[in-house]
């Protein structure tokens, strides 16, 4: 048997069948799917002044929703459509900031939301019956578990039948020349017409100048075959082209896994997908390339993406996940603030949210970023949300970090609304008495809400009384100085004074009232008083640092803020300086063990992927286990210094690029515009492990480009470091575009050949985009 007729070709029988698309979702007689097939008209609700009757259908892919659009701009018709797999959740009913607000003016069982991965906007329905949002819902629902268990040859398929369903234009199930060349376009890249030609002819046996069936299955077999990888297969199978279990095995040694001959044959029958090779325990190609598609031929060890930490040491010990200016979807001057923001940042395991309060009318105190333009909400809506989404993505305990600029009878509203809401949830009294000299666990808080906040002391002195002033629960000069820039901002922004807080003349002047001040168990805010008196200190205050005092601080007295992080909490937060919501570098900060680094969360960018990349350890639970140098008892490590003390374990990592799969198109407007992309891996930890290469770029193809370029670097310490791939488009007269990335912690790397699955900027899967890359880590 030849090696070609051993392989399976991808089996894509037609331009527009869909009925196989469903086939193999095996929902083709699932009711709820074939009522979404024939479409519904709904109404869709952006307020309760727009609503629209338009048209929702499930195209035949069983896995593209259609929606109608009046407008006829390109970026409308773009969004007229999204796929199941960019759904983040479906929720029944009135279950959105949009449809809560009208929810005594429609029925419950009417509605229902559909929310996105990354920054789409919510999609608000109303149906006309029952039966109706039943159906939709149900259906979604079976839908998005089927797309989340595709296997990545699936998800292929499925991506590449989208296309030629859009490159058939006249929908007879055939392609001609033109469209298969407008196809290759489509799918980013750009292919000689002589070969293109010759490739069309080739798999053109019936000779009528159109691909139909089979041979359009061949096309794309031939399209999608991946020589990088079949070198690979052929230098372990040898001449034969078809791997043994003993020949996997070596290949198993050679990749750094668990080589043993069950496991070489449990992945036999696991990933390869001829039945006879099965059962005579041997891999071919489609086989072997299943395998290194799946999560076992992941970069990211499997076990860190897993639960696997210590979750028994004090709170102080470990970095958590952490959101500033919680309530904003956008900037921070002007733009809406939203409910929605919280459940996105809970979605993404975030476990400290911050709430700007202020005074607001009716006796309800609000949420927005005060002295600007930003929407404001209920501060009981916030935390109604937040009573139904702190615990979906982790069990850990989340602190709510209080930004408190409300006289005291708000105050004692927001402290009733807290129990009220919260319940047993909300942590009121330390879990020992007497309090022990250590933080509690998070193991010992799992489903427990803390508050950070002002707290008074029990006999206060004049000068206490002025510092639990609940003028803010940021503590440095620093804040002030961004609260004059916010004013400032404002009037650049409005020719008409800005108004105090909803008329407040008492808030940022009040005392802090005795109902939200025993909220505050451990995590009580103090200012910083010199790291000489860090150790003094009782272990539940907490410190807040502006990102520049933070950064000052790190490379002034690096050693002595870890001590301060041994037993402390603290929490850095951007400049209020950053009109726009950026970010600063968390690395810095992580380098010195500060545990609750606040990011803007709404805004997308390399800071957000180091965040996502640190976090995406141990399952997500927005908890990870500072290096042991950072938690020992006599700890002497220096960022600024790092070769004199604990975690100095120098490694040489060799990354080879070899090459990428199917990388998004990003100008879908040109149809002529294809990505020329290059690859660059980024290195962040201590300030002398920081470094970047790249690959050269390649012209007009984001299909399957090759490099197999050797990028090398050194790191001293890499408990601390991260990695992160880049993928660009070159432009020659202007900043390169952003295609993809994925980061990820240096001590989860594994070692051999390994496909990078691609994120977009907001951090969503960008599916079926990989890269493909050779990883080697040595002592130098």
């Amino acid at each position: 048997m030849t090696h070609s007729s051993r392989s399976r070709a991808y089996e894509v029988d037609g331009a527009a069948d869909g009925s196989r698309a469903l086939r193999k979702l095996g929902l083709t007689e699932d009711e709820d799917v074939r009522f979404m097939l024939r479409g519904s008209s709904m109404m869709k609700i952006r307020s309760d002044r727009w609503q629209k009757k338009r048209m929702i259908q499930l195209l035949d892919d069983g896995m593209t929703v259609w929606c109608e659009t009046k407008k006829q701009s390109r970026r409308a018709q773009s969004q007229q459509t999204f796929s199941v797999m960019e759904v983040e959740s479906v929720r029944e009913g009135c279950q959105s900031e949009v449809l809560r607000g009208l929810s005594s003016a429609m029925s419950d069982k009417l509605c229902f939301t559909v929310t996105f991965k990354g920054k789409r906007k919510n999609l608000d329905l109303l149906c006309g019956t029952e039966e109706e949002a039943r159906h939709w819902v149900g259906g979604l629902h079976k839908l998005r578990a089927k797309g989340e268990a595709m296997n990545q040859r699936d998800k292929l398929e499925h991506w590449i039948y989208g296309y030629l369903q859009k490159a058939d234009v006249n929908k007879d199930n055939k392609m001609s020349f033109k469209e298969v060349k407008s196809l290759l376009k489509m799918i980013n890249i750009e292919m000689d017409d002589d070969y293109a030609s010759r490739l069309f002819k080739e798999c053109d046996g019936s000779k009528n100048n159109r691909l139909e069936g089979r041979e359009i299955a061949e096309f794309c077999r031939r399209l999608m075959r991946r020589p990088e990888l079949e070198d690979v297969f052929r230098r372990y199978s040898g001449e034969d082209c078809v791997l043994s279990d003993e020949e996997l095995l070596e290949f198993l040694r050679d990749q750094g896994e668990e080589a043993t001959l069950s496991r070489a044959r449990r992945l036999i029958q696991q990933y390869e997908l001829n039945e006879k090779a099965k059962k005579h325990q041997l891999m071919m190609l489609d086989g072997f390339t299943m395998y290194l598609l799946s999560k076992e031929g992941n970069i990211m060890e499997p076990t860190h993406a897993e639960l696997h930490q210590d979750m028994r040491q004090p709170l102080a010990h470990y970095y958590i996940s952490s959101s500033h200016n919680t309530y904003l979807m956008e900037d921070q001057f002007g733009g809406p603030s939203s409910t929605e923001a919280y459940i996105r940042a809970l979605r993404r395991g975030c476990r400290c949210v911050e709430l700007d309060c202020w005074e607001g009318p009716n006796g309800e105190p609000v949420v927005y970023h005060g002295h600007t333009l930003t929407s404001k909400i209920l501060f009981k809506d916030v935390i109604q949300t937040i009573k139904e989404y702190a615990f979906t993505a982790s069990q850990f305990p989340l602190i709510l970090s209080l930004e408190n600029h409300c006289g005291v009878e708000q105050q004692q509203v927001m402290a009733g609304h807290l129990r009220g809401i919260l319940g047993e949830a909300l942590l009121t009294k330390p879990l020992a008495t007497p309090p022990c000299q250590m933080l509690p666990t998070p193991q010992d808080l799992r489903g427990r809400i803390l508050i950070k906040g002002k707290k008074q002391a029990e006999k206060p002195t004049d000068a206490e009384a002025s510092s639990n002033s609940s003028s803010s629960s940021e503590d440095d000069e620093d804040e002030v100085d961004s609260n004059q820039y916010k004013k400032k901002g404002k009037r650049k922004m409005s020719k008409t004074p800005p108004l105090p807080p909803n008329g407040s003349k008492k808030a940022g002047t009040s005392q802090l009232a005795p109902e939200l001040s025993e909220l505050v168990v451990y995590c009580r805010s103090t200012r910083f008083r010199g790291f000489d008196q860090s150790l003094l200190r009782p272990a539940d205050e907490i410190t807040s640092f502006s990102e520049g005092k933070a950064r000052r601080l790190v490379r002034s007295s690096g050693g002595h803020f870890v001590q301060h992080n041994l037993h402390q909490l603290s929490r850095i937060y951007p400049s209020g300086l950053r009109a726009h919501s950026s970010n600063y570098n968390p690395q810095e900060m992580w380098n010195v063990g500060c545990q609750i680094v606040a990011l803007n969360f709404q805004t997308p960018g390399a800071e957000m992927d180091l965040n996502q990349g640190r976090f995406q350890q141990n399952g997500n639970s927005g908890y990870v286990l500072k290096p042991e140098f950072l938690r020992g008892r006599d700890v002497t490590f220096d960022p600024e210094h790092p070769a004199r003390g604990p975690g100095h374990n120098p490694k040489q990592l060799v990354i080879t690029v070899i090459s990428a799969q199917q990388l998004p198109k990003l100008n879908k407007d040109k149809p002529n515009s294809i990505v020329d992309p290059l690859v660059r891996v980024e290195i962040y930890g201590v300030s002398m492990d920081n470094a970047k290469a790249s690959t050269a770029y390649i012209t007009n193809n984001g299909f399957n480009p090759q490099w197999k370029t050797p990028l090398t670097f050194n790191v001293c310490i890499p408990d601390l470091a991260l990695v992160r791939f880049v993928v660009e488009d070159y432009d020659l007269t202007s900043s390169n575009d952003f295609v993809g990335q994925y980061t990820m912690p240096f001590s989860s790397l594994r070692q051999g050949y390994r496909h990078i699955h691609l994120l977009s900027a907001d951090g969503t899967t960008i599916s079926p985009a990989t890269l493909f890359v050779h990883v080697k880590v040595t002592d130098p």
